[in-house]
């Protein structure tokens, strides 16, 4: 049991902070020099770890560096979107093996468990793999998966992978596990992982773009609620701040915060301000250009009368916006929406803006898969899905292996 948690402890360092030599990694988990070797010599002989080169510099001999073997076990994920599948497979370490984007249908009759089959053989192929190497692939898409019944649903975009168990048959004709996964809630795994809410165990993000999505965490647990609809907060009824774009009666129920965010209805309302775009993302950066502050204050209210409904229910230490109108609007548009949103709560929940680049959905899949394949294969957790706990306050916990004997002195600093 005790060389079972401080190999844990050894592993969880290494896939954290990378390569690194023995005197590093004894200081990392508090062991002594001989524990730490008899440590590296056992995980060696089980190929759990592998010698990675020497690190020179400085007097002396060189120091033996030691890393996770990254051909322990492979992993895949996957960005769906009605244009394109934009796959990444990767070994336990995070190391990308190959990329592959291809165009999928997704139309109503579709096979689209063959053609998704047919996408994953071939990149796995160009990562030297056969699909069932793959121990996890996790799929992000646009819409609401049931984990009681294996259906996406809110995804009319996707209609060909509607009425079915997705993950069980894809698991059964691949011959590999495979998840779903909301894609809001893969970019707010992100942002746990390296993003904006590292520190943090309460937030929600906002997604803005050409369709509306949340994700809503707490005690940095993704909360996906009984029905996988936990963040879903397209279809939430809100009353419309605003009234130069919306001229008729107003519906008693309210209207639903899509149809006000969503980047038509931000179009929409840039032409009501005089503001002639394609995109909401469009609008807002040349409302930003145009100082054309009454647009850019009327689509604060109307963002901030949604987020009001989140703060209400979980009071979180942060709201996240996301997305290409939210980017395009920056920390100015978000300062905006808090300022808008400390009018209708009490709490004062800053706002900011997501700050990973690039496909956040597939690298939330990438961490996500990781993260499952990491708590099978050797036992520790990683921060993108169980993260520390509430006593912490946000700050991890460290990690500090148990040494041989309760007397034993923590060892000193490295001189290698």
């Amino acid at each position: 049991m005790l060389r079972e948690i401080n190999d844990r402890a050894a592993i969880e360092v290494l896939l954290r902070e990378g390569a690194l030599t023995r005197s590093e990694l004894e200081v990392a988990i508090g062991l002594s020099k001989p524990a730490t070797a008899q440590l590296l010599t056992r995980l060696e002989q089980d190929d759990v770890v592998i010698k990675a080169g020497v690190r020179g510099g400085g007097r002396g001999p060189r120091a033996q560096l030691w890393e996770v073997n990254g051909g322990v076990a492979y992993v895949a994920a996957v960005d769906l979107t009605p244009q394109k599948a934009d796959f990444v497979v990767s070994d336990v370490t995070g190391a990308v093996l190959a990329e592959y984007q291809v165009p999928l249908p997704v139309h109503e009759g579709a096979d689209v468990v063959g053609t998704f089959g047919l996408a994953l053989t071939r990149v796995a192929a160009e990562a030297g793999l056969a699909t069932e190497d793959l121990r996890r692939v996790v799929i992000g898409a646009q819409g609401a998966f049931d984990p009681r019944t294996g259906l996406l649903s809110s995804a009319p975009h996707i209609p060909g992978w509607l009425g079915f168990d997705v993950p069980g048959r894809l698991s059964q004709e691949l011959g590999v596990e495979v998840t779903i996964e909301n894609d809001v809630n893969l970019v707010a795994i992100v942002e746990m992982t390296v993003g904006q809410a590292v520190g943090l165990d309460d937030f929600v993000m906002i997604w803005l773009s050409d369709g509306v999505g949340g994700a809503v965490v707490v005690g940095r647990r993704l909360l996906r609620g009984a029905t996988g609809g936990g963040g879903e907060i397209d279809w939430m009824r809100v009353p419309d701040p605003v009234s130069v774009a919306r001229p008729n009666e107003k519906p008693r129920a309210g209207d639903r915060f899509g149809d006000l965010v969503a980047s038509p209805a931000v179009v929409r309302l840039a032409a009501a301000h005089g503001i002639e775009a394609e995109t909401g993302a469009d609008a807002v950066a040349k409302a930003r250009e145009q100082k054309n502050q009454p647009f850019l204050d009327d689509l604060a209210r109307r963002v901030a009368g949604g987020a009001a409904s989140l703060i209400a229910v979980v009071d979180p230490e942060l709201v996240l916006l996301s997305g290409d109108t939210s980017r395009a609007g920056g920390d100015e548009f978000a300062a905006l929406v808090a300022e808008r949103l400390h009018e209708l709560v009490l709490p004062r929940t800053p706002v900011g803006v997501a700050s990973v680049q690039g496909n956040a959905v597939r690298e939330g899949a990438l961490q996500s898969a990781l993260a499952t394949v990491r708590r099978d294969v050797f036992g520790v957790n990683t921060p993108s899905l169980l993260g520390p706990g509430r006593s912490g306050a946000g700050e991890p916990h460290p990690i500090v292996a148990i040494p041989d004997s309760r007397t034993e002195p923590p060892s000193p600093a490295p001189t290698n």
